[in-house]
């Protein structure tokens, strides 16, 4: 299940044999309806769907909100009459592009996330959200899959109901990655599988989190990313993992160019962190750190999934792959095995 942002690469030209769905990315909550914000979001969301010919097996969805995309969800569940709107909408935008589904890619619940607007009644409301999309979806075809992008750390879960929710859902994508970054004064991994002490956030933490609160594992979606995020002056000890920092070098590197540029390149020495089970990169010259997924560590999460019996690997997003799909490939090997 990978999200896809629309680019350089064609859809004729994606690995959609590969996929099982793919979630294209975004639509925004606009004057309470689901829209994109220009014409050619919906001409690269056509020519999309135009693949299924080829790709009978495909899911084509599309994903709602986003990091920088999320400011009308709080005013829009607020009340029946805005959630009639937004849902009428989608019913419509369904429909008008023949897609498999929607995900709903809400950051975050009664948080700010990207100083968005918030407020206590959103635990309960995105509820009723979820419920009554799936009333009307199911009107439309019962097939149709709904599921929705949660963050991977627990705090996020205090603001959801996360088994009422779950009960209008098909899946729940955890965003197992983002887990720190340039911010952050100490190095560490943003994207790891297992917990450490200096890195007690991880993706089996929250879904071991999730299955004790009662979620069904095949409704569960472990994260993968297909990028990675960096710090500046860091220290040689360790290898610079699980160090102070200077903050962020990059904001986030995509891994076709880590793979080009840096990955055992340009002074970059891999690292393997056995006990996180994760990869990351220093250059001890001018102390540069980069914590990423790499082929190992999205394999190892594949064949978690598979132990887990979740519901499968998601990641964000496709165009961020090499151009031979190095880390897509890793994920269907190890799916396969």
């Amino acid at each position: 299940m990978g999200y896809y942002v629309p680019g350089e690469a064609a859809p004729a030209s994606l690995p959609l044999d590969q996929l099982t769905h793919i979630i294209f990315s975004f639509t925004k909550v606009i004057d309470n309806e689901m829209k994109f914000e220009n014409k050619e979001m919906g001409d690269q969301l056509r020519l999309l769907v135009e693949q299924k010919k080829n790709h009978p097996k495909l899911k084509v969805m599309v994903a709602c909100g986003g990091w920088g995309g999320s400011g009308g969800f709080s005013k829009m569940v607020s009340s029946p009459e805005t959630r009639k709107k937004f849902i009428e909408s989608v019913a419509a935008f369904i429909q008008q592009y023949d897609l498999d589904g929607l995900d709903m890619d809400w950051e975050y619940p009664g948080l700010p996330g990207n100083d968005n607007p918030h407020q206590p009644e959103d635990r309960e409301n995105f509820t009723l959200l979820m419920q009554e999309l799936r009333a009307v979806m199911d009107a439309i075809d019962p097939d149709l899959v709904l599921s929705f992008a949660s963050a991977g750390w627990e705090a996020y879960y205090d603001h959801i109901e996360l088994t009422e929710v779950m009960k209008h859902v098909d899946y729940m994508n955890i965003m197992t990655y983002d887990q720190t970054g340039g911010y952050a004064a100490i190095t560490g991994h943003h994207t790891n599988l297992m917990s450490t002490t200096e890195n007690p956030r991880s993706a089996h933490y929250i879904i071991s989190y999730c299955l004790d609160q009662g979620v069904a594992p095949e409704q569960l979606v472990i994260g993968a990313a297909f990028y990675g995020k960096t710090w500046k002056g860091v220290p040689p000890e360790n290898n610079g993992l699980s160090q102070p920092t200077q903050g962020a070098w990059k904001n986030a590197i995509v891994y076709s160019d880590i793979e080009e540029l840096y990955e055992n390149k340009n002074g970059f020495v891999r690292y393997w962190d056995q006990k996180a089970q994760a990869a990351f990169l220093y250059r001890a010259a001018d102390s540069l750190f980069i914590t990423y997924d790499d082929a190992e560590s999205v394999a190892l999460k594949t064949a978690y999934a598979k132990e887990k019996r979740l519901g499968g690997i998601m990641f964000w997003q496709l165009s961020q792959d090499t151009k031979s799909s190095s880390l897509l490939n890793a994920i269907q090997e190890a799916a396969l095995n």
